[in-house]
């Protein structure tokens, strides 16, 4: 690929801003995290963590079974993993699903390998580094939003839901 192809390419994704207007529906909050929904193997998955500071993408075990998964789809996994108190965290495997991120007008589909973990958790999903950076979504806990560019059209806004999120958050500190 030559630089100038490069270039092309890098200024046909469209800006991810976030704006006075996208705090307009924001209730003024300490530091609330931003939780949004997606869809994943047809199903509307809630409680999803935009977790920026995760290296993985984390599917709890309890999630894998409200799906409906098989476990003969899991593969092996040969790491170790450790969770946010350092404690190492039972790996059942990873699963490769097909993943959408909705906001009712645009949507992206994308495969996310995610780690299948026996933890408890409030959350259903982390939504960690590597999903963010391989859809190229930008996520603003102060605007709580997650924007991503779409394959064609307008930027996708996901809308995080505070009241959930709130509560969300306070049940893991409790966890």
């Amino acid at each position: 690929m030559t630089v100038e192809a490069q270039k092309s390419d890098e200024t046909s994704e469209p800006d991810l801003v976030f704006t006075k207007t996208d705090l307009k529906d924001v209730v003024p909050h300490d530091n609330d995290p931003v939780v949004i929904s997606m869809v994943t193997v047809g199903k509307k998955v809630h409680h999803v963590l935009v977790d920026q500071g995760s290296s993985a993408d984390v599917m709890f075990w309890s999630t894998f079974n409200k799906l409906q998964l098989s476990p003969d789809q899991l593969r092996p996994y040969d790491g170790c993993f450790y969770g946010f108190a350092g404690d190492q965290v039972e790996v059942r495997g990873h699963v490769e699903l097909r993943t959408t991120f909705t906001d009712d007008t645009a949507s992206r589909t994308t495969n996310i390998k995610y780690l299948v973990v026996n933890a408890s958790s409030a959350y259903n999903i982390l939504l960690g580094r590597p999903a963010l950076n391989g859809v190229g979504a930008v996520a603003s806990s102060r605007h709580m939003k997650m924007k991503l560019p779409p394959l064609e059209g307008v930027v996708i806004t996901l809308k995080s839901h505070q009241k959930e999120a709130k509560r969300s958050y306070e049940n893991s500190l409790k966890t």
